[in-house]
């Protein structure tokens, strides 16, 4: 069943983050993981769907690679460009305004990256699409959320800083990713699932319960 997270819903989300000025979601630094995942690559291209605020596309660009950052929400897409030119690392990115659910890249990528990116499809169907750009040889790499009864977990860039919970089908386990990966097609070299808290907008924490895989897709 899809969701909500459509265009209109995301262009309200970045609008909020834009008021809230320094301190907000927008200024966050990279996952934690991209760098853990990644820095032993060796930087070719890359794609970033869902890219946000920026700051993982900017990661990446800032270590040599060269990087299609797209996402459905154009205040998303121009408050990382700013941040980009800040950076110096905007000459690497080419920003792309897409809905990553009907969108379809002109060539295949050596790495394929999602952080946090709920699209208004069901959320392993978009991880299935996203994994048909990486070129043979590449790598993988999803970030997501695991709900728990326990534990309600919130995106950093999504707006459940505000009340508003991903939906059940945003919700994924390592097992349910790496189910739809896994095979003669895929190599799995991470499948975990981590907890840890975020500094969120007005210092208050937010707690993450975060879902990591990489996979790297196999030669011929």
């Amino acid at each position: 069943m899809a969701h909500g997270f459509d265009k209109d819903f995301w262009e309200r989300h970045w609008q909020e983050r834009r008021a809230e000025g320094p301190g907000s979601t927008g200024g966050n630094p990279p996952n934690p993981y991209l760098a853990r995942e990644v820095s032993g690559l060796t930087p070719g291209t890359a794609l970033d769907a869902g890219c946000g605020a920026g700051a993982e596309a900017i990661w990446l660009a800032s270590h040599g690679w060269d990087v299609t950052a797209a996402d459905i929400s154009s205040e998303a897409l121009a408050h990382a460009a700013r941040r980009a030119a800040v950076s110096g690392a905007s000459e690497r990115v080419r920003w792309v305004a897409a809905d990553l659910g009907v969108w379809h890249p002109d060539t295949r990528f050596d790495l394929v990256m999602t952080h946090y990116a709920h699209p208004a499809m069901p959320q392993l169907d978009f991880y299935d699409r996203i994994a048909g750009w990486v070129a043979p040889g590449g790598t993988l790499l999803i970030v997501g959320h695991l709900h728990t009864p326990e534990s309600t977990p919130h995106a950093p860039d999504s707006a459940a800083e505000h009340g508003h919970h991903p939906p059940a089908e945003a919700s994924v386990t390592s097992a349910a990713i790496t189910a739809r990966v896994d095979g003669t097609e895929w190599e799995v070299v991470t499948a975990e699932e981590h907890r840890r808290t975020l500094t969120g907008g007005g210092g208050r924490a937010v707690p993450l319960h975060d879902v990591v895989v990489r996979a790297t897709k196999r030669r011929g």
